[in-house]
């Protein structure tokens, strides 16, 4: 009798080796540090980074936008434009450009650390304009 074979694979957190978790839990809170100083560099709180929900709401602030903003991200395909919206303005306020838009959204492992660890200033968006 012939023997049939199945397999799936489901990756989750449980099926990590300890190593694995142990990199992911740096990176985690090595990005929580970042958006932490982020958000003290916009001279909020950095613990406001870390409270779900109410971070999206400060972080509206942060890039002047108003706080139903927030119910955009619920509407899908919207969002994925709110969000690139939201990238570009955190961009302004820190005197950067489109270049570095787009190096917030396809390689932030990269570029939120500059934000957050490099000499980039909280300002007004370029041409004093409100963004």
């Amino acid at each position: 009798m012939p023997t049939s074979y199945s397999y799936s694979y489901s990756a989750s957190i449980s099926q990590m080796s300890p190593l694995q978790m142990g990199i992911f839990a740096v990176i985690a809170v090595f990005f929580i540090y970042c958006y932490w100083r982020i958000f003290e560099k916009a001279g909020k709180p950095g613990w406001a980074s870390i409270i779900p929900f109410y971070n999206v709401f400060v972080y509206l602030q942060i890039i002047g936008k108003p706080w139903w903003w927030f119910l955009l991200l619920f509407i899908p395909f919207v969002n994925f434009i709110v969000i690139i919206m939201m990238q570009h303005n955190l961009s302004l306020r820190f005197g950067k450009g489109t270049g570095f838009t787009l190096g917030l959204i396809f390689l932030s492992i990269i570029f939120v650390p500059i934000l957050a660890l490099g000499g980039a200033k909280y300002g007004p968006p370029p041409g004093g304009s409100k963004a």
